[in-house]
């Protein structure tokens, strides 16, 4: 592995060992088929509890267990725990139809290396193990082009965001027998992330039945990633393609037998997220209506989503009133709204932006684009200064730039939508008596139609809207809603954006009981806003029969609460 200075050995090397319990129902899952098993793959033994796991059961008794490990000190330590034959390369493992019967061995290699020379021309009836999660930076170039290959190999593509375990997932599943299970522990980036969006389609595409298992706590000691148990089987013969989704509390939960009892529905390679499939499949068929239907438009068709402005030194750029003042720097200075905090209702007032000021909070955006040095004042001279001297102008967003203290990109939106949430996303309406700018802690939103900056609001605060965002943004530490602005694009909304749907004497109204509803209430309430907004756009406008808006809201509630609780349960 490529050594890095800042990074631990672990974390280079994707080195997070399983526990005994996830090992133990993984293997027991992938052995329960019913055909025989001659060759099973172990492509990152790690300190070999797969490998313990697996011995355990008479069935492999005859069948080859090749295991791969690119650590010495640990490939050592598996094979002798497990009594494996120790190969310390894969070249000198030689030739795969040798004399050893059944072959038990580890061998200390890259498994990239081994795939390209002979591992992939091997058919495996089971796969065990925990891919290494070891992001795009920290593997060598050689490492880099044989992941590309490997994604290239099976009509994918690469690029530098995705991590290696996505490259072994792949590079696995295209060893599988025609009849043969898969059981891996990856990251539930899986089920949401962009960069994960071709391999969810690769498994639909190659894998007859796929079953995520969940949790909804963390199940490795000390370390904040949540993953998932990727279970899946190739069955000769079968043309269907299905998935479910089996949530687990946590690893002492596991039971192979509860699989069975949730059904498995059909799979669409269309889907780019798999967090819809922990809804029950009439919630799933409401996403379809809505998505096919006329009375609804993606938020893309109304407006375009862009993140806000990058600084790079908020602490430097973003700053208060009494810095402003000291440096005699007013004219160069925009109104800001910087943090979650600084949001009270659904419109940035200038009262709320007094408000801020009084606070101290860090109220102005100092934006020198549209000026000459010759325009400086002494103020402004000393405040650069004082920037060069602590090193402001070497951070890397700086020193590209032409001149350090000009900030690019600085326009202010129709609209500001807030980048993490947590009970409900906030979208904010930027009056024009503040014309606000922000940082990229809020997206910055332009209308095709500016006309419509009150209408898209009232639409975004239904349960459509906010189901819509559970199901496209992604769970972040905490249980913090993260969205982007690709996946704001994908969010559904009523379509009121016509006068013969609502009048704009109606939008007024709306949109002032939702800012009033906000500002009184915060995050409390929302289900008394939406049961208000829900009623009269969805059901009396857009005629939705009250079921569905019910089954909506129930879809939001599954999809929110169990955001909530595993960010709740992490903290215990």
């Amino acid at each position: 592995m490529l050594l890095k200075q800042d990074a631990s050995i672990e974390k280079l090397n994707g080195r997070y060992f399983t526990p005994n319990l996830i090992s133990d129902f993984v293997t027991e899952w992938v052995l329960a088929q019913e055909g025989e098993i001659k060759n099973i793959l172990e492509p990152s033994v790690g300190e070999g509890v797969f490998l313990s796991s697996a011995i355990k059961f008479d069935k492999v008794s005859e069948s080859n267990i090749i295991a791969v490990e690119i650590d010495e000190d640990t490939s050592k330590e598996a094979s002798a725990k497990n009594d494996f034959i120790h190969f310390p390369d894969w070249k000198s493992f030689g030739d795969l139809t040798d004399n050893i019967e059944p072959k038990r061995v580890v061998v200390n290699d890259d498994f990239y290396y081994a795939y390209k020379n002979g591992l992939d021309k091997l058919k495996f009836q089971g796969i065990l193990g925990n891919p290494p999660y070891i992001r795009y930076q920290y593997l060598t170039e050689e490492q880099r082009a044989e992941q590309s290959e490997i994604l290239i190999n099976n009509s994918m593509k690469p690029n530098k965001l995705i991590n290696a375990w996505v490259s072994f997932t792949v590079a696995c599943i295209s060893c599988m027998d025609d009849s043969s299970r898969i059981g891996i522990v990856i990251p539930a980036e899986l089920l949401q992330v962009k960069y994960s969006q071709d391999l969810r389609r690769y498994l639909v595409r190659e894998l007859n039945r796929c079953t995520i298992v969940t949790f909804e706590n963390l199940v490795f000691d000390d370390i904040e990633q949540e993953v998932v148990l990727l279970l899946g089987e190739k069955i000769a013969g079968d043309q269907q393609n299905l998935i479910k989704i089996v949530p687990f509390n946590n690893a002492e939960s596991l039971d192979v037998n509860i699989l069975e009892e949730i059904e498995f529905i059909g799979a669409d390679l269309g889907s780019s997220k798999w967090t819809k499939f922990f809804l029950d499949n009439s919630q799933i068929d409401i996403l379809k209506k809505i998505k096919s239907s006329n009375k609804f438009l993606k938020f893309s068709q109304i407006a375009k989503c862009e993140v806000g402005i990058t600084t790079g030194n908020n602490k430097y750029f973003c700053l208060d009133d009494e810095t402003v003042k000291k440096y005699n720097l007013e004219k160069y200075c925009r109104p800001l709204i910087a943090r979650s905090v600084n949001i009270n209702g659904v419109q940035f007032l200038p009262e709320d932006w007094n408000e801020n000021i009084l606070k101290g909070a860090r109220t102005y955006l100092l934006d020198l684009s549209p000026f000459e040095s010759r325009d400086f004042n002494d103020g402004l001279n000393k405040y650069i200064k004082l920037g060069e001297e602590n090193k402001h102008n070497t951070s890397y967003k700086t020193r590209i730039r032409e001149e350090w203290y000009k900030v690019p990109s600085v326009w202010s939106p129709d609209i500001f939508f807030l980048r993490r949430n947590y009970q409900f996303p906030k979208v904010m309406l930027n009056t024009s008596e503040v014309d606000a700018v922000s940082t990229d802690t809020m997206h910055r939103v332009r209308l095709k139609n500016p006309q419509h900056k009150k209408r898209l609001i009232v639409a975004y605060y239904t349960t459509v809207g906010l189901l819509f965002s559970e199901l496209e943004g992604r769970s972040y530490g905490g249980g913090v809603l993260e969205i982007l602005p690709s996946e704001v694009s994908n969010i559904q909304l009523p379509n009121i954006f016509e006068n013969d749907i609502l009048s704009e004497e109606e939008v007024d109204k709306l949109f002032d009981k939702i800012d009033n509803h906000i500002r009184i209430n915060g995050n409390d309430n929302i289900e008394m806003l939406l049961d208000m907004v829900d009623s009269e756009v969805l059901i009396n406008k857009l005629k939705i029969s009250k079921e569905e808006v019910t089954n909506m809201r129930e879809a939001w509630h599954t999809l929110k609460n169990r955001r909530l609780g595993r960010g709740r349960n992490n903290l215990d």
